[in-house]
């Protein structure tokens, strides 16, 4: 199996109408997708997935961010994908992300940031875990597979 990484598409993100135009650049990069929901994040989730930063002045206003809104719950997966999906992301707010990222293209909040993506293994895996149980994960292949990951030896 290929590395995974959680992706939302967050409230700003839903508001402005920019789902389906951020999967398609995942999708288009060669990623797979193997999991998906459209949900409303309650406060409680949102306060499990930023536990990290609990106690933090900011806490409190990425919980109610979070949740103020339904957002895209993403998995998607390909060998290295947290660094390239981070890229693809650009700078935390649009404010400072260069053009051609997500952020860049899209955003130019100081405060607002469109999409989040796990920045480890291990938080890819503790987020999955909040959002789908395993049953709702699917492992499939590409047709293309060689010619996405492949490499010329």
């Amino acid at each position: 199996m290929s590395d995974r990484t959680l992706i939302i598409v967050k409230p700003d993100g839903v508001q402005r109408k920019f789902v389906g135009e951020i999967m398609s650049r995942f999708e288009k990069k060669g990623f797979k997708l193997v999991g998906a929901k459209f949900m409303q994040v309650t406060e409680d989730l949102a306060s499990k997935h930023y536990a990290v930063h609990k106690g933090k002045p900011f806490f409190d206003g990425v919980v109610k961010y979070l949740a103020s809104s339904p957002v895209m719950v993403m998995v998607w997966e390909a060998d290295g994908i947290i660094p390239m999906a981070r890229k693809m992301m650009g700078a935390t707010f649009g404010f400072n992300a260069e053009p051609g990222t997500i952020r860049g293209d899209f955003s130019c909040s100081k405060g607002y940031n469109l999409i989040h993506g796990s920045d480890s293994p291990e938080s890819a895996e503790y987020e999955i875990g909040l959002y789908f149980s395993n049953n709702e994960l699917v492992d499939y292949s590409f047709a293309d597979e060689d010619w996405l990951y492949g490499q010329n030896d």
